[in-house]
């Protein structure tokens, strides 16, 4: 009879190394660095004036990676937050002389509804995310233009969305404590609850986390369903600053909002980042949109940019032990 061997366990992987924790760091002195640099450029950078319109532009673009952000780290991808958000705004400019102040909470209401939608067929049609994100957004692209009339919706009493034009204390934009009021929201439900270690496991390895008991599906549907609410904030947050709702007001923040997250070092994979990181992304993305100018770069380099950022962004953050084969 022969005698069992033990097997002996498989070292795991030094995770507190120096070089992991700098690479943690990186979007956070990317963002130094950047700051840096711009005021080298043009010393007026860093006047309150140059600083809150940072902070203005920003502002949408964080919530929307902030929410998109949650599906990336499930190991999927929602490219249909830009095409929702603009839907939204059309919504919402439709709206408002209606319902009035109920219109901002009924409009993220029915984004995070359609997120939520497009969360169920995914799971249930076992279709992949790409895909069913895909095709959402040409379907809200094109009901956004039949709802508007292929136009902009202009907004004629502001007064129930104003308040996101405010200043907090004077200085901050109401619009920019509300982003960072999101994120830091989100980052809270997902340490007090078992939330983050579920969205860990399901992008680490969604079988394993199936064996393990994890709701995947629901966790899934939920990402999603954050994710659409998200990119209704925002688009109540453009519609503030433009006093007006358009079918296309939103689809230029698709590319710097997939740059904001992979900036941030979200793995593209899953299971590694987190909303901070994605704040730290947006900035940086927020200030190299704001710099090209500075530094004579003509804006039409922009998307050009964004390509690049999120080709090398990924390279450099993607979990090779999850991919065997590149295709």
């Amino acid at each position: 009879m022969s005698t069992p061997v033990a097997a002996k366990p498989v070292a795991e992987p030094r995770t507190g190394s120096p070089a992991k924790r700098l690479t943690g760091f990186m979007p956070f002195i990317a963002l130094v660095a950047l700051v840096a640099a711009l005021t080298i450029a043009d010393p007026d950078f860093l006047t309150q004036r140059s600083l809150i319109a940072v902070a203005r532009t920003a502002a949408p673009l964080i919530v929307l990676a902030a929410g998109a952000t949650l599906v990336v780290l499930c190991g999927g991808i929602d490219l249909s937050i830009a095409a929702l958000a603009s839907l939204t705004t059309v919504l919402l400019a439709l709206w408002l002389p209606d319902l009035g102040g109920l219109a901002t909470p009924v409009v993220i209401l029915v984004a995070a509804a359609i997120g939520a939608v497009q969360g169920v067929a995914h799971v249930l049609l076992r279709i992949p995310s790409f895909i069913v994100t895909l095709g959402g957004m040409s379907i809200l692209s094109a009901v956004a233009l039949v709802v508007s009339g292929a136009g902009t919706v202009r907004v004629v009493d502001d007064s129930t969305v104003k308040w996101l034009e405010l200043y907090v204390g004077g200085y901050v934009p109401m619009s920019a404590a509300v982003a960072l009021l999101v994120v830091a929201l989100i980052a809270v439900v997902l340490k007090v609850t078992p939330l983050h270690s579920w969205i860990s496991a399901t992008g680490y390895s969604e079988s394993a986390a199936r064996l393990a008991g994890t709701p995947v599906d629901l966790v899934k549907i939920g990402t999603f369903c954050v994710s659409g609410a998200c990119a209704g904030l925002a688009a109540v947050m453009l519609v503030s600053r433009q006093y007006s709702g358009g079918p296309t007001m939103a689809d230029n923040l698709l590319l710097p909002a997939v740059a904001a997250i992979v900036v941030g070092g979200t793995a593209i994979t899953g299971g590694h980042g987190s909303v901070w990181r994605s704040l730290a992304g947006a900035l940086v993305v927020t200030l190299l949109r704001v710099g090209l100018p500075i530094v004579g770069v003509p804006s039409a380099y922009e998307q050009i940019l964004y390509g690049a950022i999120i080709v090398v962004a990924v390279a450099l953050t993607l979990d090779w032990s999850k991919v065997s084969i590149i295709k």
